[in-house]
């Protein structure tokens, strides 16, 4: 607690100074804490080889204006190609300023949900305001190797313009798998070109994908030399050790 000279007494330990702390943050205009996990951590990174890639910087929570994105028809071509449908579960791995998010919302309307999950705090408190009238909308904290989401909970799950960010992909597909349910889709979409240019090509992500034991089940190419990638997620019990998995080589940012 604050005492009348204006500093924490150690009453209450540990606990009083994180709500005092907090409490600050928030007279500042921020929130302490963005959004929480909400399913007990995977496995760890560290468990995982490290991609044979170079790893793109998370640079901004948008790679393109909202307007220009929606004249190219991006998100409509995104859902048809994921097949999301109304009464659905679905999340948005990396959802950054919320995009695709508000646009899921009545998508999958009142009977279904969606989970903006991301690993930035910044993001995820612009987001949680952003969101603040969607009922059907939760925000989720996860960690860069793990989206931290409940067991088989999942219909469809997706990943825009960020799988080239991701530091452990391997780890991340991993613990993404027991969250997704028994014939749930797992939708990537990404830049044909290398990670260091914000892009996955394609024969890397399917090696990758592959290599952590999903299947693909669709091929889309989108406007502006982007694409959408499909894939079926392992069951918890078929997935491939993280000791047995090896890393892709990266021919294209070789050559």
């Amino acid at each position: 607690m604050v005492n009348a000279a204006g500093t924490v007494s150690a009453v209450g330990g540990l606990p009083a100074m994180i709500r005092f702390l907090a409490l600050f943050a928030f007279v500042l205009g921020g929130p302490a804490f963005a959004a929480e996990p909400m399913a007990p951590p995977g496995a760890p990174a560290d468990a995982f080889p490290r991609p044979d890639r170079p790893v793109a910087e998370i640079v901004a929570p948008r790679w393109s204006s909202e307007a220009e994105r929606d004249r190219a028809g991006e998100f409509e071509a995104v859902a048809k190609g994921m097949g999301i449908a109304p009464g659905e579960t679905v999340a948005d791995i990396g959802a950054g300023s919320g995009y695709y998010v508000v646009r899921l919302s009545p998508r999958v309307g009142p009977g279904g949900r969606v989970l903006a999950e991301d690993v930035t705090p910044d993001y995820l408190a612009a987001l949680e305001k952003r969101v603040a009238g969607l009922a059907n909308v939760t925000a989720v904290r996860g960690e860069p190797h793990d989206p931290r989401l409940p067991a088989a909970s999942v219909d469809a799950a997706i990943l825009v313009h960020m799988y080239h960010e991701i530091t452990q992909p391997f780890g991340l597909l991993y613990n993404l798998a027991p969250a997704m349910r028994p014939g749930g889709r797992v939708g990537i979409v990404d830049a044909d070109d290398v990670p260091s240019r914000h892009g996955t090509p394609p024969a890397l992500l399917r090696c990758e994908l592959t290599a952590a034991g999903y299947r693909e089940t669709g091929f889309h190419p989108l406007k502006g030399g982007a694409y959408l990638a499909v894939f079926a997620a392992p069951a918890p019990d078929a997935r491939p050790a993280p000791a047995t998995i090896r890393p892709c080589r990266d021919a294209t940012t070789r050559r």
